[in-house]
């Protein structure tokens, strides 16, 4: 077993420190290590439980002299050897603000435990661009919100000394009213009036945030995006979101929504691209191979085999998106479409005629197309 840190080390204070001192470094560090705040920690539980046992002894004028003088060895022993037997620490002295509550699993105690207080959950649209969506990316942004007080660190007096237990709940933060309905009496429990629900009353309160624990204040969030992420995802930030009034409870979660740019040739169908290629109608007929720059980075090839149609679509076998969980990616659809030219004058058009007979295409065949196509554009031009 290894040997124990001395308690003054433990909690972060000098030995003449008075009880206020010892009163305000366990508080920090007890929050700071709760299991609650930081689960499935072993080394944060036994963190906590070390600073119970050292601000146990040292509250204690009796054993804090038996310790100043013995140390760990003082006559007696080691009262915790047999686990937290015979220790009796006051957390309504100590926090004033019955978050004794939260310690009921390690000492016991016969009052009701009441639902952790939360901060406001957050909600903010992020735009992307086609290609971060694509790759993945590393974001920011800027919001403005609550935060935690800094000069009272969320606890929302100026001085801890000048919080105490709510008189009219004893600490609860809610308070059972009675109310006669007819023939019979009906309960409801409440927050209590008197302290807001926070089971505490501040004397006191920080002028910064006067009294509430939070002020507001703009700041810069960043985070990853995923690849692949689909339109609308929401990503969620733990914690991330607004703190509760006083610091007593958790903080909300900060909810990113995602919301893409449209690409200027690409469309997205799932994990699948879909685009559109216009070509020549000399590329139709003989063949050709294009590259065009990918969001991957790498070009795109794309074959067009001879004697390919208009309307005829080409896939590219995993080029796409990447998919939910890693599972590869997507392929590439390229729909061909014959393009058109805007204009074409009276040798156009012969050159055209010519090209025709040459091939002996039927009468509805592309030719014909561009032909009636390129009529009514230079009829629409007058």
């Amino acid at each position: 077993m290894s040997e124990k840190r001395d308690y003054y080390e433990v909690l972060g204070v000098d030995k003449k420190a008075t009880d206020q001192e010892l009163k305000k470094a366990f508080r920090s560090l007890a929050r700071k290590y709760h299991p609650d705040k930081n689960p499935d920690d072993e080394e944060a539980e036994a963190r906590f439980k070390e600073v119970q046992e050292a601000y146990a002894i040292l509250s204690n004028s009796e054993q804090r002299r038996q310790y100043d003088t013995f140390g760990h060895n003082r006559p007696g022993g080691d009262p915790f050897s047999g686990g937290f037997q015979g220790v009796n620490i006051n957390f309504e002295d100590i926090f004033g603000d019955g978050l004794d509550s939260i310690f009921t699993q390690f000492f016991g105690g016969g009052r009701q435990r009441r639902r952790e207080p939360k901060g406001n959950d957050l909600l903010v649209r992020h735009r992307i661009s086609f290609e971060a969506m694509f790759n993945g990316s590393e974001e920011e942004a800027t919001i403005e919100s609550l935060v935690t007080c800094e000069p009272c660190m969320g606890s929302g007096s100026a001085d801890s000394s000048s919080i105490s237990r709510c008189s009219t709940c004893e600490g609860r933060g809610r308070i059972t009213q009675t109310q006669r309905i007819g023939p019979f009496l009906q309960e409801t429990v409440v927050d209590c009036p008197n302290c807001s629900g926070s089971g505490r009353v501040i004397k006191d309160p920080c002028r910064s945030c006067k009294g509430d624990g939070r002020v507001r204040k703009e700041r810069t969030i960043r985070f990853n995006v995923p690849a692949g992420v689909p339109e609308g995802t929401r990503l969620r930030m733990q914690g991330q979101g607004e703190p509760p009034a006083n610091g007593i409870g958790t903080n909300g979660h900060l909810y990113i929504e995602v919301s893409v740019t449209n690409h200027p040739w690409f469309e997205r169908s799932d994990a699948d691209l879909l685009m559109a290629l216009p070509v020549g109608f000399g590329d139709l007929v003989q063949g050709r191979t294009f590259r065009i720059p990918h969001l991957d980075g790498k070009d795109l090839e794309i074959v067009i085999k001879p004697s390919t149609r208009p309307g005829e679509t080409i896939d590219i076998s995993g080029r796409g998106i990447t998919r939910a969980r890693g599972r590869g990616r997507g392929d590439v659809t390229v729909l061909i479409k014959l393009h058109v030219p805007k204009n074409l004058d009276r040798s156009d058009l012969s050159t055209l005629k010519s090209l025709s007979d040459v091939l002996n295409l039927p009468d509805d065949g592309v030719v014909d197309s561009i032909r009636s196509e390129a009529d009514d554009r230079r009829k629409d031009r007058g």
